[in-house]
């Protein structure tokens, strides 16, 4: 069930949701203490499936990394404990499945630029026969991935027994190079030159004849590119997006949004360009776009200023004018340098059932109902604590940081990543005061935040004194961590259960509820 919003009375008088006890439940790639972590393993995008069976991610070296759920086949019997009220003490358990290169590092010698392998996203699409289909892209290059289990075969008798001839008292090492060629029949022909395969052929022939044998040996998964989409984004790619009719998606960049049909990669439809003609008249870009979950017409997309655009593919073919826009205007007087640089969104997501919006800016999390434009139902602060460091933040380029953001299925909980591989989970139903701050580690809950709206003494000596890796970093009066080197930018929640996914580096933690 959705959070309701301002105008649902009914849902305000039932009871709020119990705080969930976060608990951790495996980790893929932990890195020991001290150990460094090269650049190519750190993750870079984390996807579900729509089923939750599966779990992809990508790396800043190209690689798509699968993981596959191994207690999917006691679905049955939990269903049934859940329906009996049983408490399933089980968390969910994945398992690596296979990997592959999915980009490689190219170079435009048009543009003099180089093109990185990092993954930007990854998404997944509608399965058929048994096989997986994903998206993933780089700054520039979509690609269409299928992978199916294949069988391999090989052949493992050979043709002849030399056992029999060893038998028959000719061996191998007795014959030299008065070898015979065989004939079909088995006999022997003195009158050709035979080559010296290391067996001798009896006078007789063999008496029988030993035919290949093909052997098929365990499936292994076998991933395959299907289509590669190029060529149509002059910036970097920042998003792709499935529709819900299972034939299109959307890819965005700083500029552009275009439409394409998965089984046509040679041309796609722009339908938003915010390129002004002059490009010093250039205001704000475009930093993510999704489709809606369900309605094939909707999609949204976000902007540096803080906006949120829905735009309808009905109107025209090219959306240039916007069905609504939230936007949460600035108090007066409250402007200063940094105020359009914190505003802009990094990640947006539409809740399962498409009736709500999570937006990710620099500070805060913001939840909006698409029934109400006039400003978000909900705003929770996750870097509160750090606008008295904006200039620290601005030298070290962290204020450009983009974090992510998802929803929990039922639409009860938001969580978003911060520094000090730390996530932040919120409860958004009407009057929840649930905040909880886990640590990405095998301890989630050994740093707690009584209260993120300010600062708090998050860090102890004794917690900074054990932090893994041996970074230096510097605390301020009030206990918070300065070290901007280690944050949790990506992060998934499972689409039907209380379980999370996000990686610190290059390793990739999960945690159930």
């Amino acid at each position: 069930m959705d959070p309701p919003g301002p105008g649902d009375q009914g849902e305000a008088s039932q009871p709020q949701p119990q705080p969930l006890e976060w608990r951790f439940a495996q980790v893929f790639g932990e890195r020991a203490a001290g150990e460094d972590v090269q650049e190519v393993d750190i993750i870079s995008a984390i996807e579900f499936d729509k089923s939750g069976d599966h779990l992809a991610t990508g790396d800043k070296g190209g690689r798509v990394v699968l993981f596959e759920r191994t207690d999917a086949r006691d679905s049955a019997s939990r269903r049934e404990l859940e329906r009996q009220d049983v408490p399933i003490t089980r968390h969910p358990e994945f398992r690596y499945k296979t990997e592959f290169q999915s980009h490689e590092p190219e170079f435009d010698y048009l543009k003099s630029l180089e093109i990185e392998e990092k993954i930007n996203k990854i998404k997944w699409c509608q399965t058929a026969n048994n096989a997986l289909s994903l998206l993933s892209t780089n700054d520039k290059t979509i690609k269409y991935w299928k992978v199916q289990e294949k069988k391999v075969k090989r052949v493992s008798v050979m043709n002849l027994d030399t056992s029999q001839s060893v038998g028959r008292g000719t061996s191998a090492s007795a014959s030299t190079s008065s070898f015979k060629a065989p004939l079909p029949n088995g006999g022997c022909s003195d009158k050709l030159n035979c080559l010296n395969t290391g067996l001798s052929f009896p006078p007789g022939g063999y008496p029988s004849l030993r035919l290949p044998v093909v052997t098929s040996l365990e499936a292994n998964p076998v991933a395959r590119c299907r289509r590669v989409y190029a060529h149509a984004h002059d910036y970097h790619i920042n998003s792709i997006s499935n529709n819900s009719d299972g034939e299109t998606f959307i890819s965005a960049d700083d500029l552009r949004i275009n439409l394409w049909n998965l089984e046509i990669n040679s041309q796609s439809f722009n339908i938003v360009d915010v390129k002004p003609t002059n490009m010093e008249d250039l205001t704000e870009v475009i930093t993510c776009a999704e489709f809606h979950p369900s309605h094939c017409n909707t999609l949204a997309y976000s902007s540096s200023k803080g906006s949120i655009r829905l735009i309808d593919l009905r109107q025209s073919a090219l959306c240039d004018n916007h069905s609504k826009i939230f936007e949460e205007h600035e108090a007066p007087g409250s402007r200063s340098f940094f105020t359009e640089i914190i505003a802009s969104i990094s990640d947006i997501k539409f809740s399962r059932d498409g009736r709500y919006i999570l937006s990710r800016d620099y500070m805060t999390l913001k939840l909006w109902d698409l029934n109400m434009d006039s400003g978000p139902v909900s705003t929770f602060q996750v870097h509160e604590h750090l606008r008295p460091k904006l200039c620290d933040l601005y030298e070290n380029d962290s204020i450009f940081d983009k974090f992510e953001c998802c929803l929990s299925g039922d639409g009860l909980r938001v969580a978003t990543g911060s520094y000090g591989n730390i996530f932040r989970v919120f409860g958004c139903a009407p009057g929840s005061i649930e905040r909880t701050t886990l640590e990405a580690s095998r301890n989630p809950m050994r740093r707690q935040i009584a209260n993120p709206t300010r600062p708090t003494r998050t860090l102890t000596s004794f917690t900074r004194g054990v932090r893994r890796g041996g970074e230096n970093q510097g605390v301020d009066a009030n206990g918070n961590s300065l070290d901007f080197s280690t944050k949790l930018l990506h992060l998934a929640w499972h689409p039907t259960e209380n379980s999370i996914a996000c990686a610190a580096a290059n390793s990739l933690y999960m945690y159930y509820a």
